[in-house]
């Protein structure tokens, strides 16, 4: 059953924003943390280069996975990027099981923001 609602909240997901972004063209599970790192750090317009979109996605994960205890807002420096601590170790997980946390905390971040239901 929570699988099921995860598989129909995440294509919903999907779906939304590849038609809001993306031209209707399917975004992936990296696209949409990217998308996430660039709404954190709150400079939709900004020109990112290489290092940054890393950085972006990385503020993404951090804030996506902070509800679930591994990571903590730390601060925000002197150029507008948020900072996080790691608090607890990430659980080895296969891949597939690493992508369904990431889309299930995709899934949380977009339903606390009212963006899907």
């Amino acid at each position: 059953m929570r699988d099921e609602l995860l598989k129909t909240r995440w294509e919903t997901l999907q779906n939304k924003l590849s038609n809001q972004f993306a031209d209707g063209e399917q975004m992936d599970i990296d696209a949409i943390i990217y998308l996430v790192g660039v709404q954190e750090l709150g400079q939709p317009q900004g020109k990112f280069k290489k290092d940054d979109k890393v950085n972006l996605m990385h503020i993404a994960i951090c804030t996506v996975l902070e509800p679930y205890g591994f990571y903590e807002f730390d601060f925000v420096d002197e150029d507008g990027w948020p900072h996080f601590n790691n608090i607890s170790k990430l659980p080895a997980l296969k891949a597939g099981e690493q992508t369904v946390l990431m889309k299930e905390a995709l899934v949380s971040y977009f339903l606390k923001r009212n963006y899907i239901e």
